[in-house]
């Protein structure tokens, strides 16, 4: 019965592995790159590389810049296209609402605003009668930046970990969400397989056959990082739950959910809807000043990191500050909320529950927002261990069968064995083709960032077809060549990467590190050469595996 249940988890291990592997191999790479996604902006939109910015003065600066933001033309249609009759021209909107949002590794600041509009909306379980519109600026200046330009680190690589960019009727966090899944039951399920789970933890042997060393890699990756693997998984579900994969609030309990916003806005004195009746905004300055009063005396002095007006111009209207909080792993805003006509504080957040406290805290560890360089890269470290884990994994799958399928004439470790290739060294090649392409793009080409997004997929289904191509020889039993020629291809696209930042910036490493240090783009440039050293490093012994591997089937032909 004992035989049987081990067995049972270890093919449970195997296709779970095998059939959602590449889902959590993009989830786990693009959510270490995501750690330090601003760093990745800077490097890619070089106008914005200047020093972190606090959030500065609303009454000076902001406010004129408020009254420039109008509604994007993207929601505009969209907007369009859920209301009745045609909506007004968009400088006409009043403004009900607006945000700004920074953090301690923000030069830049993002703002928005919501725009009241007067249609009838068509579908009436739509309670969303308002337009958008948002912009980034120089928070030293007030000027607006030009915010076509796509956001590598923050707005594609990021989402890519928790949605693989696919929002077509939200299947992408959807899939992101059942391959988090299956990691927890993969993870269960490997400690049932390994009972000597302390000697693998020590067990590597790379001169060993390829199988062996494959699974000893993957055994030893998934240990010590098995904490993290599991943390990871966990809270990313914990993340979404309430708000995509069991949106109870918004759906059956719907009408409860708004009777609790009112019962809510009564409780804490913020009103849930206006007034209807025009009332001035006074100095926000001074709330900010008074807020900063109020968090230094409870020991926790801070910047505000969140900055939000309610019923903007309403005598109900209410503004809400929330402190930055990078100084703690918890995700906590301590926000405080001020009559907006007057100053007068309305609420100041009491201090979290014992069960808001923990879900404040998981969700901190998993967003780190902290500043907290070496645990930053502790981060990495364990996105890339599970990477490593995920590709040994597909490693030892086709070492162990290819030899019975070729004997056989199976495709399927060569199916397998290309998708493998793809998914490992094929989206380092569409990582560092987007960066290549960030540089070779002229900075004021319309809709540049489009095509860096066509760039990225367009190099993933190279080395995909590339994979597929040359995994012939898989079929036969030996090592697809791909493996090599991509890693020889990563290290070309990462050494150009970092030439083509040299040459079209003129922020050479010498630069960043020494003359003006600059380190978000001296990292990322730095993270590119150390991926070209391992590249070429990984090409190398590749092909001297590769005539380890060949010398004893020519022994044998010859034998024969």
């Amino acid at each position: 019965m004992k035989q049987s249940f081990t067995h049972a988890m270890a093919w449970l291990h195997t296709w779970l592995g095998l059939v959602l592997g590449f889902v959590l191999m993009a989830a786990f790479f693009f959510g270490a790159l995501s750690v330090f996604d601003r760093e990745i902006d800077r490097w890619a939109i070089p106008e914005t590389r200047f020093d972190p910015q606090p959030m500065p003065s609303f009454d000076t600066l902001l406010q004129p810049v408020y009254a420039q933001l109008k509604p994007h033309p993207e929601d505009m249609a969209a907007t369009q296209e859920r209301v009745i009759g045609a909506l007004p021209p968009p400088e006409t909107l009043p403004m009900a609402s607006l945000w700004a949002y920074t953090t301690h590794r923000d030069p830049v600041l993002r703002i928005g605003a919501e725009f009241d509009v007067p249609n009838k909306l068509k579908d009436e379980a739509d309670e969303h009668a308002h337009v958008h519109g948002w912009a980034t600026i120089d928070p030293r200046t007030g000027k607006f930046l030009v915010d076509d330009k796509l956001k590598i680190g923050s707005d594609w690589f990021y989402p890519m970990h928790y949605s693989l960019n696919w929002s077509w009727l939200t299947l992408g966090y959807w899939l992101v969400g059942l391959a988090g899944f299956a990691m927890l039951v993969a993870l269960v399920s490997g400690v049932v397989m390994h009972r000597k789970i302390f000697r693998e933890l020590f067990t590597f042997r790379p001169w060993k056959r390829t199988q062996r060393s494959a699974l000893d890699l993957h055994n030893l990756t998934g240990v010590v990082a098995m904490p993290f693997h599991f943390f990871f998984a966990f809270t990313g579900l914990v993340i979404f739950a309430g708000s995509l994969y069991f949106p109870v609030g918004h759906t059956l309990l719907k009408p409860l959910h708004k009777q609790h916003e009112v019962l809510e806005a009564e409780h804490t004195g913020l009103p849930h809807e206006p007034a209807g009746i025009a009332a001035p905004l006074a100095s926000v300055d001074a709330m900010v000043a008074e807020a900063k009063r109020r968090w230094a005396a409870r020991d926790m002095p801070g910047e505000v990191g969140f900055l939000k007006i309610e019923h903007l111009g309403d005598a109900n209207g209410y503004v809400s500050l929330y402190r930055a909080g990078s100084d703690q792993v918890a995700l906590v805003g301590q926000a405080i909320h001020f009559k907006a006509s007057s100053g007068e504080v309305l609420r100041e957040e009491p201090p979290p529950s014992p069960v808001g406290s923990i879900n404040e805290f998981l969700t901190g560890l998993h967003l780190q927002h902290f500043e907290h360089w070496t645990l930053r890269w502790l981060y990495v470290l364990g996105g890339l261990l599970g990477c490593i884990c995920i590709a040994t994994g597909f490693i030892f799958f086709v070492e162990k069968r290819k030899r019975k399928h070729a004997e056989t004439g199976s495709q399927g470790s060569r199916i397998v064995d290309g998708l493998a290739v793809s998914c490992v060294t094929g989206m380092l090649i569409a990582t560092i083709g987007m960066l290549v392409m960030n540089r070779l793009l002229p900075a004021e080409m319309t809709g540049k960032g489009e095509w860096e997004k066509l760039g990225f997929w367009a190099f993933w289904l190279l080395a995909l077809g590339h994979a597929l191509v040359r995994s012939g020889p898989v079929a036969q039993a030996r090592m697809n060549p791909a493996w090599r020629e991509q890693c020889l291809a990563t290290a070309a696209l990462a050494l150009a990467a970092v030439s083509l930042n040299w040459l079209s910036t003129g922020d050479h490493l010498l630069k960043t590190m020494l003359s003006s240090p600059y380190w978000a783009v001296a990292g990322v440039d730095l993270s590119l050469l150390v991926t070209t050293g391992l590249a070429l490093w990984s090409a190398r012994k590749l092909a001297q595996r590769r005539q380890l591997t060949v010398a004893p089937m020519k022994a044998e032909v010859a034998h024969g």
